[in-house]
């Protein structure tokens, strides 16, 4: 099999976030609120490539940009900055990027987006999926073809879930999760589509359906079993400073399969994943938050508490010698127009598209944006 093949492949709506932070409470109706904090950036799928593309994970996304200021800023922010793979992509002609104000308070945060569904659906942009090593998925009601095809290529396919609206929670979804490597809900996602009461008899069940269950508990940190090895694991958060909780679930999603393509023992993925998620938290915006190599290796350089020390000794090992430059986190405004819009792409083929608040404990997917 080809070496160059992508190792984490994504497809799903890409948004345009603004996120506005340091809020003591939520806005009342009438009432103007101001704040001195503010970052944009992409936001949607754009959190799990960035999170996986920073640590050093060749990172293919298939989405939709509009041909628009935004759309082509986060061309230029995923392909230039980041070096995500955008050839699978596609710019629509007359379809404008979605927009989310996300406005931070406490530990989580409320979601305002303008936008329209996009022209093409996730099994048009994929077509017949590249081998790749592992897919990062999130599971809907009404299965995608692209999902079943990648996972006849051999990708391990890593997935989440989202709230479900309608509160019925079909166990019917669950069939999906044949195809899956891997699947990673929230307790209350986990409990609710399992019938049980307690995110571990959740896990469980799922465990008997999936070779690797992980359900995460908000402050209670996350439990996963690997059946393919035998492990169980229980790991508790961070007690981390929030700014923004906005993308991380998909950064704790990107975390783990990057841990997971190193081999390591579950614990240390499930660890690595929750520390990655606490490290996102502490600066605006979703996708431009994400640790990376170079976050985690700051974190670990700076750790005092002899406790923290000892339970994430791993990195020391773990950590690579090349951990990259400096991230750039999310300005507070776009600096300047990026370039020339890419043209829209027939629908009939692939082409290329160019390029302060409460302490308390985070816990990754319970903050994970879903649309």
């Amino acid at each position: 099999m080809d070496d160059d093949r992508p190792e984490v492949l994504l497809t799903g709506l890409l948004f345009y976030d603004l996120v506005l932070t340091g809020l003591g409470r939520p806005p009342t109706p009438g009432e103007e609120i101001w704040t001195d904090g503010m970052g944009c950036g992409p936001g949607g799928i754009a959190n799990l490539a960035v999170a996986a593309s920073r640590f050093g994970l060749r990172t293919s996304l298939s989405t939709v940009f509009g041909d628009d200021f935004y759309g082509a800023y986060c061309q230029e922010i995923l392909a230039g900055q980041e070096g995500v793979d955008l050839s699978l992509s596609r710019v629509a002609d007359g379809w404008h990027t979605p927009v989310t104000v996300s406005v931070a308070y406490g530990s989580d945060r409320a979601l305002i987006t303008h936008g329209q569904e996009p022209p093409y659906s996730q099994d048009t942009l994929m077509g017949d999926p590249p081998e790749a090593r592992t897919a990062l998925v999130h599971l809907e009601a009404e299965p995608r073809a692209w999902i079943s095809k990648a996972a006849a290529n051999g990708t391990q396919i890593y997935a989440d879930v989202g709230w479900d609206p309608t509160q019925r929670w079909s166990t019917d979804l669950l069939d999906q999760l044949s195809l899956c490597h891997a699947f990673l809900p929230n307790e209350t996602e986990a409990m609710a589509y399992t019938r049980t009461d307690s995110a571990v008899a959740a896990l469980g069940t799922l465990s008997e359906l999936v070779p690797v269950a992980v359900v995460t508990r908000g402050g209670d940190g996350a439990v996963a079993v690997d059946q393919t090895t035998g492990e169980y694991a229980d790991v508790p958060a961070l007690a981390v400073d929030v700014l923004d909780a906005t993308g991380a679930g998909d950064v704790f999603g990107a975390s783990f399969v990057a841990a997971s393509l190193g081999g390591w023992p579950l614990e240390e993925r499930l660890r690595f994943a929750v520390l990655c998620a606490g490290l996102s938290v502490r600066h605006h915006g979703g996708a431009l938050a994400a640790p990376g190599w170079y976050g985690v290796d700051r974190w670990w350089r700076s750790l005092t508490d002899p406790d923290l020390k000892r339970t994430y000794g791993f990195l020391a090992d773990r950590v690579p010698a090349d951990v990259g430059t400096p991230l750039q986190h999310a300005p507070v405004t776009p600096p300047a127009w990026p370039g020339p819009l890419a043209p829209p792409t027939p629908s009939a083929e692939h082409a290329p598209v160019a390029p302060s608040t409460p302490h308390s404990p985070v816990a990754p997917s319970d903050t994970a944006r879903q649309h």
